[in-house]
Formats: C-alpha cells, sequence, structure tokens
C-alpha cells in the first residue's frame, strides 16, 4: 500500500503513515477550518491499509495542540486503530507528551482510557 503523507502548517498535523518503513505518525498542531475535509483522507487510508496491514502498527502521535473539533477526528482515528485491534490484528499507540504539557498528557491519559489498544505514554526529552 503507498505511503500516505501530509505536509504540517501552522493549522494542520503532519502525517506520515508510511507501511513500507512501518511508519504512522502524526504530530504538530490540529486546528484545521473543516475537520472533515482534512481527516476524511486519514480515515480511507487507515480503512485501506487495516484490510491488509503490516505484522505489528505502532501509531505515534506527538501533538502539540489540537481544537475541540480535532480532538473528536483523533479519537475517530483511534477508535479506528481499535477495530483494527479487535480484528486481530497487532497494534499499539504511543503517545508523546512534553513535561511541561499538563494538557497534552492528560488528553492521551483521556485516549487511552476511552480505547482497548495497547497505549503507551512517553514524556518527551
Amino acid at each position: 500500500m503507498d505511503a500516505f503523507k501530509i505536509e504540517g502548517t501552522d493549522e494542520t498535523p503532519k502525517i506520515n503513515f508510511d507501511p513500507s518503513a512501518n511508519t504512522f505518525r502524526m504530530e504538530g498542531r490540529s486546528l484545521p477550518e473543516d475537520v472533515k475535509d482534512f481527516f476524511g483522507p486519514v480515515f480511507s487510508w487507515l480503512d485501506g491499509y487495516f484490510a491488509a496491514p503490516n505484522d505489528q502498527s505502532v501509531f505515534e502521535f506527538e501533538l502539540e495542540y489540537f481544537n475541540t473539533a480535532s480532538s473528536k477526528m483523533i479519537l475517530d482515528v483511534l477508535m479506528k486503530i481499535e477495530s483494527a485491534k479487535s480484528d486481530g490484528k497487532n497494534v499499539k499507540v504511543i503517545w508523546y507528551y512534553d513535561e511541561d504539557d499538563e494538557d497534552m498528557e492528560e488528553a492521551g491519559e483521556e485516549y487511552a482510557e476511552l480505547i482497548e489498544v495497547p497505549f503507551e505514554m512517553k514524556e518527551l526529552d
């Protein structure tokens, strides 16, 4: 399957989902004007990928900020990962946060409670 990449901007996260490199990463800021327009292709790609995924897929999130609308879309991404796990796929989530960013740490903890996927919290150096 082809890689899915979006360069980040001040309002949208960088996305690098590259099965050949076994890289699945979202980073930066997420406050797009139209979250459905931005995240729609992400969901479509994930649906295709999970039809025949790698032996193990580790999804990394290193977000600096996201707005309320993006928080729902991020949860939807995580729920697609959870659905893949329910289907027997080997998936994991790593949520990175800056030691001084309590909001992002708490967001990761809340997401970890909402989904049934191995979920690792990692403080950035």
